[in-house]
């Protein structure tokens, strides 16, 4: 039971953190968004590609909430950049 928790709580603390990290992206980087199902895609995906990458270039954002949101801001606006990009061609 405790072992379903632990993966409600963290599939909905991504959710939200991807949400909030895919709006922000949005409205980094010029046009918008994909929406709000977009844009949580884009934010969960931002989210493994930060954590991922950046360590890998020395930036570290820390552990909590708010690091975890700025980490997957940046990868979600990467995604999003590379996205238009893509769509350009």
């Amino acid at each position: 039971m405790e072992a379903e928790t632990a993966l409600f709580s963290s599939l909905f603390s991504a959710i939200v953190i991807g949400g909030l990290a895919g709006w922000l992206a949005g409205k980094l980087v010029r046009g918008g968004g994909f929406g709000l199902i977009g844009n949580v895609i884009l934010g969960i995906g931002g989210a493994f590609l930060a954590n991922f990458a950046l360590p890998l270039i020395g930036l570290g954002f820390g552990s909590g909430f708010l690091g975890s949101v700025i980490s997957a801001m940046l990868g979600a606006a990467v995604v999003l950049i590379i996205i238009r990009l893509v769509k350009q061609v």
